[in-house]
Protein backbone atom coordinates (compact mmCIF):
# COMPACT_ATOMS: atom_id res chain seq x y z
CA UNK A 1 0.00 0.00 0.00
CA UNK A 2 2.76 2.03 0.79
CA UNK A 3 4.38 2.17 -2.53
CA UNK A 4 1.78 2.96 -4.27
CA UNK A 5 1.11 5.92 -2.39
CA UNK A 6 4.67 7.05 -3.52
CA UNK A 7 4.34 6.19 -6.95
CA UNK A 8 4.94 9.34 -9.15
CA UNK A 9 3.10 9.94 -12.61
CA UNK A 10 4.55 12.34 -15.49
CA UNK A 11 2.14 14.73 -16.86
CA UNK A 12 3.05 17.68 -18.94
CA UNK A 13 1.46 21.26 -18.20
CA UNK A 14 0.93 23.09 -21.43
CA UNK A 15 0.42 26.93 -22.06
CA UNK A 16 0.18 28.08 -25.45
CA UNK A 17 0.36 31.82 -26.85
CA UNK A 18 -0.09 32.59 -30.12
CA UNK A 19 3.48 32.34 -31.23
CA UNK A 20 5.07 29.70 -28.67
CA UNK A 21 4.09 27.18 -25.93
CA UNK A 22 5.74 26.25 -22.61
CA UNK A 23 5.24 22.63 -22.05
CA UNK A 24 6.79 21.23 -18.41
CA UNK A 25 7.16 17.93 -17.73
CA UNK A 26 6.17 17.16 -14.07
CA UNK A 27 6.32 13.68 -11.62
CA UNK A 28 3.65 13.91 -9.75
CA UNK A 29 2.20 11.26 -6.71
CA UNK A 30 -0.40 9.04 -8.41
CA UNK A 31 -3.81 9.86 -7.66
CA UNK A 32 -3.02 13.94 -8.01
CA UNK A 33 -5.46 16.45 -9.96
CA UNK A 34 -4.84 18.71 -12.67
CA UNK A 35 -4.67 21.54 -9.99
CA UNK A 36 -1.83 19.67 -8.11
CA UNK A 37 -0.20 19.63 -11.76
CA UNK A 38 -0.46 23.03 -12.41
CA UNK A 39 1.16 23.54 -9.00
CA UNK A 40 4.29 21.52 -9.00
CA UNK A 41 5.22 22.66 -12.65
CA UNK A 42 5.29 26.29 -11.17
CA UNK A 43 4.08 27.38 -14.70
CA UNK A 44 2.42 30.81 -13.03
CA UNK A 45 5.96 31.70 -12.39
CA UNK A 46 6.49 31.67 -16.14
CA UNK A 47 3.46 33.07 -17.10
CA UNK A 48 1.86 35.88 -14.30
CA UNK A 49 -0.69 37.30 -17.04
CA UNK A 50 -2.55 34.02 -16.18
CA UNK A 51 -5.79 35.09 -14.52
CA UNK A 52 -6.18 32.29 -12.54
CA UNK A 53 -9.77 33.16 -11.36
CA UNK A 54 -11.02 33.03 -14.96
CA UNK A 55 -8.22 30.33 -16.22
CA UNK A 56 -10.05 26.97 -18.20
CA UNK A 57 -8.26 23.60 -18.37
CA UNK A 58 -8.25 20.85 -20.01
CA UNK A 59 -6.42 17.23 -20.28
CA UNK A 60 -5.94 16.33 -24.16
CA UNK A 61 -8.17 19.06 -25.42
CA UNK A 62 -11.30 18.37 -22.82
CA UNK A 63 -12.31 20.74 -20.64
CA UNK A 64 -11.27 19.68 -17.07
CA UNK A 65 -11.91 20.77 -13.51
CA UNK A 66 -8.81 21.63 -11.62
CA UNK A 67 -9.92 18.29 -9.19
CA UNK A 68 -9.99 16.07 -12.17
CA UNK A 69 -7.56 12.98 -11.43
CA UNK A 70 -4.90 12.62 -13.84
CA UNK A 71 -3.62 9.65 -15.25
CA UNK A 72 0.20 8.77 -16.23
CA UNK A 73 0.88 10.88 -19.82
CA UNK A 74 -1.28 13.35 -19.83
CA UNK A 75 -1.49 16.79 -20.68
CA UNK A 76 -2.82 19.58 -19.17
CA UNK A 77 -3.76 22.26 -20.94
CA UNK A 78 -4.26 25.55 -19.86
CA UNK A 79 -6.23 27.36 -22.34
CA UNK A 80 -5.89 31.35 -23.17
CA UNK A 81 -9.35 33.83 -23.38
CA UNK A 82 -10.15 33.59 -26.76
CA UNK A 83 -9.75 37.11 -28.42
CA UNK A 84 -13.80 36.70 -29.96
CA UNK A 85 -16.58 34.80 -30.39
CA UNK A 86 -15.63 32.14 -32.90
CA UNK A 87 -19.00 32.41 -34.44
CA UNK A 88 -18.44 36.42 -34.90
CA UNK A 89 -15.23 35.92 -36.26
CA UNK A 90 -16.53 33.55 -38.87
CA UNK A 91 -19.18 36.16 -39.73
CA UNK A 92 -17.01 38.64 -40.19
CA UNK A 93 -13.92 36.72 -42.24
CA UNK A 94 -17.44 35.71 -44.99
CA UNK A 95 -18.70 39.19 -45.15
CA UNK A 96 -14.95 40.64 -46.10
CA UNK A 97 -14.71 37.83 -48.46
CA UNK A 98 -18.25 38.53 -49.96
CA UNK A 99 -16.86 41.81 -50.01
CA UNK A 100 -13.95 41.28 -52.25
Amino acid sequence: MADKARRLIEVEVVYALPRAQTVIAVRVPAGSNVGDAIEHSRIAEHHPEIDWDKAVTGVFGTRASLSTTLQPHDRVEIYRPLGADPRQARHMRLRRRAAR
